[in-house]
Order: structure tokens, then sequence, then C-alpha cells
């Protein structure tokens, strides 16, 4: 059995593929539903991949082979439909090639817990679930994780609690990156790093927190922001 939205966004993309020859796009599947974000998109389109309706084919842009159709679009005629692979790279259809790469990439990663926008909390190391990220938010060929964000230290460059933060795993950080840095050890901390000497600055982006000073060897670079997903 499909719930209605499911079913609703099957039968919308169907009616997409049989008029255009090509699926919408998530922002357009979006809209249609009514829905506030993507990740209820993806959420949608995993169930359906999951219950054997479509098929997601991996490494090429807006790919979707519809397997089945539940008799409520099929009006009864199963025998008629053939599977078929659509393909969302055709030239004379299809979408601007910028908004392709973010949905077609589109993959999963943990988000390890939250992580302090103001004082350091404790250390993170556990998943609490896990969050679609578009593949061009993903910074090289490194390890990534998702955080989410508690505090308001870094609201002044557009990080505000409750946020997603994407983090590249790296040891290192140059002056002015803004990095998951862990603090003696057991304490976990966003902010924006500096480095003179042996010391280390750890900055808040929010003139409410001051900027804590440590030694070089009292700080531990964890990760550095790469991104950020935000819900409405």
């Amino acid at each position: 059995m499909l719930t209605r939205k499911q079913l609703d966004l099957l039968e919308f993309i169907h009616k997409r593929v049989q008029r255009d020859g090509v699926p919408p796009s998530f922002d357009e599947m979006k809209e249609a539903l009514d829905l506030r974000s993507k990740s209820g998109i993806h959420r949608l389109i995993t169930a359906l991949e999951e219950r054997g309706f479509i098929r997601r084919l991996a490494h090429r842009a807006r790919a979707i082979e519809i397997v089945k159709l539940p008799d409520a679009i099929d009006n009864g005629s199963g025998a008629g439909f053939v599977p078929s692979v659509i393909d969302g790279d055709k030239p004379d259809v299809a979408p601007p090639p910028a908004a392709i790469p973010v949905e077609a990439q589109a993959m999963e990663l943990p988000v390890m817990g939250r992580i302090a926008a103001g004082v350091p909390i404790e250390a993170i190391s556990e998943v609490s679930h896990r969050v679609a990220v578009p593949g061009q938010m993903l910074d090289g060929q490194g390890h990534h994780y998702a955080l989410e964000v508690k505090g308001d230290s870094m609201i002044d460059v557009g990080i505000n609690d409750g946020d997603i933060v994407v983090i590249r795993e790296v040891n290192t950080a140059d002056n002015g990156d803004i990095v998951v840095a862990l603090v003696e050890g057991q304490e976990a901390t966003l902010k924006r790093f500096r480095q003179s000497g042996n010391t280390i600055a750890l900055e808040a982006a929010n003139p409410a927190y001051e900027t804590r000073l440590y030694r070089d060897d009292q700080v531990k670079v964890q990760g550095r922001l790469v991104g950020l997903i935000r819900s409405y």
C-alpha cells in the first residue's frame, strides 16, 4: 500500500514522463506536492524505490526507471505498461545543466549529533540519524559527516541554531576556516580557526561571545565546514 503522498508523487512523475519524456525536477516535485523542503521528496522517492515502483540509476542525471504502477494510476490496465528508463540528459528537453548535479548526486550522510555554536559541548561520536545532502556540497574525495548546530555564536556568518552543517573530515585548517574543534580531548565546538605561533584562537561570529585562546596542543581540528542545510 502507498500513502497518499507517495501515490501523488508517483502519479506526478508518470504524467510528466508521458508529457515531456523526462521526469520532473525535485523542485517541481516539491511544489506539486506542496512540501516545504526537498528532503520530503527524497523520503518519498526512497519509499517508492523500496516498494518496487521506481528505480534510480546511479551516475546519470535525473534518470528514473518506472518499474510498475498501482491500479489507481494504471486504471487497471497493467498489461499496457512497459518499464522504461527516462534519461534526463536528452539534449532537446533537458533542464539547465546547473540544476542537474545537485539533485542527481544527492547522497545521505550520518548526522553525528549536535555541535555547539556557543560554548563547547561534550564531544560527539554517535550517529543520531541521516540526512540527504546535494552532491555539489561535498568537497573533494574525503570523508564527510553532518552535525546539528546548537546555539547562535556563528549567526553572523549565517549559521543558526538548528541548522545542519556538512563537515569534511580533516585534521588541519587554514586561518579563517570554520572548523569542528575538539578542545582538550573532551569538548567539541564549531568556530572560526586562527593560529599564531603556538596559540590557537577559536572565534565566534557573534559579538556576544568572546574569542577563546588555547595552546596548540589543547585543540584538535576534526573537520572543516563545506555546506549548510536549513529546514523551514
